[in-house]
C-alpha cells in the first residue's frame, strides 16, 4: 500500500438482508476471509436485496474494496471520534413538539 495510492481488490461476498419481527439487519461477509479497515469502501455489484417482511434472504455476489491510502488510513483514524461525536447530538424528551 502506497503513501498516496489506492489499491482496488474484488472478493466474493454473501450478503444477508432479514425484515423478521426478531431480526432486522442487513450485513456483508467475504467469503476469502477480507478484513476491512478505516478507510476503505465497499462496492456490493448487483441490484438492491429486497426482503419483504418475514423474509431472510441470502445472496451471493462480488464486491469491490478500494484501499485507503496510508495517508487517508491515518486521516481517517485522527478524524474519526470527531465525526462520531457528531452522530451523538441527540436527545430524548417526553415532550411532544408540533
Amino acid at each position: 500500500m502506497g503513501l498516496f495510492t489506492r489499491e482496488i481488490e474484488r472478493v466474493p461476498c454473501t450478503v444477508e438482508v432479514s425484515h423478521r419481527f426478531e431480526s432486522l439487519h442487513a450485513h456483508v461477509r467475504f467469503n476469502n476471509g477480507a478484513v476491512v479497515h478505516p478507510g476503505d469502501e465497499v462496492l456490493v455489484h448487483g441490484a438492491p436485496v429486497v426482503a419483504a417482511y418475514g423474509q431472510l434472504v441470502v445472496e451471493d455476489r462480488i464486491a469491490t474494496i478500494t484501499r485507503a491510502s496510508t495517508i487517508g488510513r491515518w486521516w481517517t483514524r485522527a478524524t474519526g471520534d470527531l465525526e462520531f461525536m457528531e452522530l451523538c447530538e441527540f436527545s430524548f424528551s417526553d415532550e411532544v413538539t408540533v
